[in-house]
């Protein structure tokens, strides 16, 4: 690898990953120096109602319900499967837990299984708008059909009834066991206007189930999807901050780094949701702290959905992030964390091929996700081999024009299009490129940023355990891959110097690089600090072998 090309891949690597690194949000104590509930609600304010076919889709001034309005009444009403169990309040027919038994808690004092709802949840909190009027049906009280459900293997319902005077709203959940997707449908009679607006609630945001909170907290944002997908960040608002996001919505999303929840309405001929509105909340940082002077953590979103004739139905996803779940979903819900930010374009294909390519591996060949990387590491550097010597060699015919490419320089420095016309027709004459050793380079540095994203944003990896690596998707806690991989790096180097000339600069960057690199990945994921380091180990012979060569080209010359 060129000294120059391992500086300007480590200067990209800087300027893309290493702000977030350096100056992550900090959680500053309240005033009082206490700690802040863990949400909290503000006053409802009148709403201000506007006819649904009008501008903005939703409520201008609609307000979450207070808290007395939001905590569970009674037992709530649990409906399991191998998979999950969703716990659902009487008041309101909402959904109040969601615990995914596939998958663990890491956050701090919690254990067993990821719960993500977290307290006085708005999640599928439902009001009706008709004209002037609005109907709270999160204050009514739904009687269930029964006190607990367990999925059976052809689906299962969960029915509700609630009744005010004249009028009656009834719900019916449709849920699979074999899915964390759900559908909704409900009707009513006896409401002044059979045309409308649903509101349906989705804040305040997942609750946070990873060890490190801070980066979970930065993932958070509001998706939506139309024509395309767009991704509205926490981070981005601040408190009491409001965006209407206007639609029309094949769905729309509140997400975590690895979870999701998300209302769509998919199915042929169902009505989209009309719109959005998102209200920035509280600061709050890990642990319920509150934070000063930072963006918000949790907001209060309300997606709208036309009512056109007593009657409506959208469906539930509450659960991970997983690729082949979402895909087959469709209608882009992948799409709901791109991979690769400003480089999404090239990273996200590629992603999508790396995560199927490593998942065949871990499930046809039974091996754990390390091993996996270890045998991909390998895997690249041997496709690569002939493309790589070709490089090297290359490289070895450049070092070799470096006396005649000096004179030509003296001889022309004056005439620089008469020295690029020479030194083009002494790369041809003896067959060098200059730019020859950079092409492994142009296949490596896209699998290397896109393991990036993938070991940041890949469900599978969450909780993935390697020798003494607890999860291959953090950093190593005992820096001895990163370590390594610079170990390996400096071999790497220290080897191909043998037989070159002396050159005080590539002496000093033979142990500058190594140890920038070390610096720069030491909180990298450890999957792909193992991977790096495979990858570097796998070359040590094609390396030792090159400079054998060019020890005994250069015998040959005396």
């Amino acid at each position: 690898m060129d000294q120059r090309t391992l500086l300007a891949i480590t200067l990209i690597l800087i300027v893309l990953i290493l702000p977030s690194i350096l100056f992550p949000p900090r959680p500053v104590p309240p005033a009082d120096g206490g700690v802040g509930p863990p949400d909290s609600t503000p006053q409802r304010i009148a709403p201000s109602l506007v006819e649904p076919s009008a501008r903005p889709p939703v409520p201008a001034d609609v307000q979450p319900a207070p808290a007395a309005l939001t905590e569970p009444d009674g037992e709530p009403v649990i409906v399991s499967s191998p998979l999950y169990s969703f716990a659902f309040s009487r008041r309101g027919a909402k959904l109040v837990g969601a615990e995914l038994l596939d998958y663990q808690s890491f956050a701090l004092g919690d254990s067993g299984a990821a719960q993500l709802i977290p307290e006085l949840s708005e999640f599928l909190t439902h009001r009706l708008v008709f004209g002037n009027d609005t109907v709270f049906l999160d204050e009514w009280e739904f009687e269930p059909s029964r006190r607990s459900l367990q999925v059976a293997d052809r689906g299962s319902e969960l029915s509700w009834v609630a009744r005010r005077g004249p009028a009656t709203v009834r719900l019916v959940y449709s849920f699979r066991p074999d899915e964390y997707l759900f559908h909704v449908r409900g009707e009513f009679e006896g409401i002044t206007s059979s045309t409308g607006l649903l509101l349906v609630g989705m804040g305040p945001r997942l609750r946070s189930v990873e060890s490190d909170s801070v980066v979970d907290f930065r993932s958070y944002g509001i998706v939506t999807k139309n024509r395309s997908t767009d991704n509205l960040k926490f981070s981005s608002l601040s408190p009491g901050e409001r965006e209407s996001l206007e639609g029309p919505f094949e769905w729309v999303a509140i997400k975590s780094k690895y979870f999701l929840a998300v209302i769509l309405a998919i199915d042929e001929g169902q009505t989209r949701f009309g719109g959005a509105l998102v209200i920035g909340g509280e600061r709050t940082g890990p642990g319920g702290m509150l934070r000063r002077g930072g963006p918000a953590t949790r907001v209060h979103v309300v997606a709208s959905l036309p009512v056109p004739a007593g009657a409506f139905s959208y469906s539930v996803y509450i659960g991970p992030q997983e690729y082949r779940r979402l895909s087959r979903i469709g209608h882009e819900l992948p799409e709901v964390n791109p991979y690769g930010w400003i480089l999404q374009p090239i990273i996200t294909p590629l992603s999508i091929i790396v995560v199927k390519l490593l998942l065949w591996m871990h499930e046809e060949l039974n091996l754990a996700y390390g091993w996996v990387l270890v045998l991909f590491g390998i895997a690249i550097r041997l496709a690569l081999w002939p493309l790589n010597q070709k490089a090297m060699r290359s490289t070895m015919a450049m070092q070799a024009l470096q006396p005649e490419m000096k004179a030509l320089q003296e001889r022309y420095k004056d005439d620089k299009a008469k020295l690029q016309q020479e030194m083009m027709k002494l790369y041809k004459e003896h067959g060098a490129s200059p730019l020859g050793g950079c092409l492994p380079i142009l296949f490596q540095m896209p699998i290397l940023f896109t393991l990036f994203f993938v070991f940041l944003n890949t469900i599978e990896f969450r909780g993935a355990p390697f020798l003494w690596l607890p999860d291959l998707s953090l950093a190593d806690p005992l820096y001895i891959i990163p370590i390594l991989m610079g170990a390996s790096m400096f071999a790497l180097s220290k080897i191909g110097q043998i037989g070159v000339p002396p050159n005080p600069q590539a002496k000093m960057m033979l142990y500058v690089m190594p140890v920038m690199f070390t610096v720069l990945f030491l909180r990298f994921s450890s999957g792909l600090n193992l991977y790096y380091a495979t990858s570097n180990l796998a070359s040590l012979p094609q390396q030792w072998m090159v400079a054998q060569e060019r020890l005994r080209r250069a015998a040959k010359k005396k």
